[in-house]
């Protein structure tokens, strides 16, 4: 149960994150909506909270299980890289290059959750 709403979670997380940069880009009025602050906050604590449950059912310890806390850092990275993205990036270059490395880290998150192996260490 939790495995499944840990992974609906991050896809809406990274869905709504997409839909932010391009709002981002086009200069919406569309990021001063409520909704839009809150939203993302509250999928990113019930995220964090399911891959904790799903941690404690399954009984896996980062310092156990080196995979995990790589993806765990790789997480954290993936968080900086998207606020800076959206909110210190100065110019549209520095906002799609944000973005891609953004994904970058999402895309090893995966890797990390599939192969459950040790990729960075």
């Amino acid at each position: 149960m939790f495995k499944h709403l840990h992974m609906t979670l991050a896809a809406l997380s990274v869905a709504l994150f997409t839909l932010r940069f391009i709002w981002t880009l086009l200069a919406s009025k569309q990021l001063e909506k409520k909704w839009v602050k809150v939203a993302p906050h509250v999928i990113d604590t019930f995220l964090l909270l399911a891959g904790i449950a799903l941690m404690v059912q399954v009984g896996w310890n980062p310092l156990d299980h080196t995979w995990l806390a790589e993806k765990l850092l790789a997480v954290v990275f993936y968080i900086l890289t998207a606020y800076y993205t959206l909110k210190l990036a100065r110019n549209r270059l520095m906002q799609v290059i944000g973005y891609i490395g953004a994904l970058g880290w999402i895309v090893l998150v995966v890797r990390l959750a599939l192969a459950k192996e040790n990729i960075m260490f």
